[in-house]
């Protein structure tokens, strides 16, 4: 995707490219966009200064964030050992440079987030993914009513064991001042 959008903040410049595939019935710059705003969010990775994100078109990324069909993220997936099919989800293809945001998931969100929480279901799925390539796994509900950690699969589920968290976007819900929301 053309263009580029500045890093906003202070730390390590975290460089990413937008990628979107032809023919999606979605916008392009909305898409990339909403990414750039939930990455430098201060609830997100960058939380307190420790890294900043920009956007670039061309020269060297840390990785792509591409937006793709559910054929196309699964052929993206697999390259990574990743079987998505079946739950239909997105994925940090950490073999290759990307990450796949599935354009099924983007546009419908999940049975996990109600009619009216889609943009806090696209802005968990970009911090979610981009927790991935920055070295973070998969987490639990760590007890009943909590927030859920952006590292837990919430396109799926809200439970672990009988606890169930309330859904939630980001890595550090209560921003800057904030203790690390898993």
């Amino acid at each position: 995707m053309p263009g580029g959008d500045k890093v906003p903040g202070r730390g390590e410049v975290v460089r990413y490219r937008v990628d979107v595939e032809s023919q999606l019935p979605l916008e392009e710059a909305l898409f990339a966009k909403a990414l750039h705003k939930t990455l430098n969010d201060e609830r997100s990775w960058g939380r307190g200064g420790q890294r900043t994100f920009e956007r670039v078109s061309s020269g060297s990324a840390r990785f792509v964030i591409s937006l793709a069909s559910p054929g196309t993220t699964a052929a993206w997936c697999a390259k990574s050992g990743l079987d998505i099919t079946q739950d239909n989800v997105s994925c940090d293809s950490a073999a290759t440079e990307r990450i796949m945001i599935n354009a099924y998931r983007w546009a419908q969100s999940a049975k996990t987030f109600r009619d009216d929480q889609t943009t806090i279901y696209r802005q968990m799925l970009i911090n979610h993914e981009v927790g991935h390539r920055l070295g973070r796994d998969h987490e639990g509900c760590p007890s009943d009513g909590a927030l859920a950690p952006v590292m837990m699969q919430q396109t799926k589920l809200l439970h672990t064991g009988d606890a169930t968290c309330r859904v939630n976007a980001w890595p550090y819900p209560e921003g800057a001042k904030g203790e690390r929301g898993r």
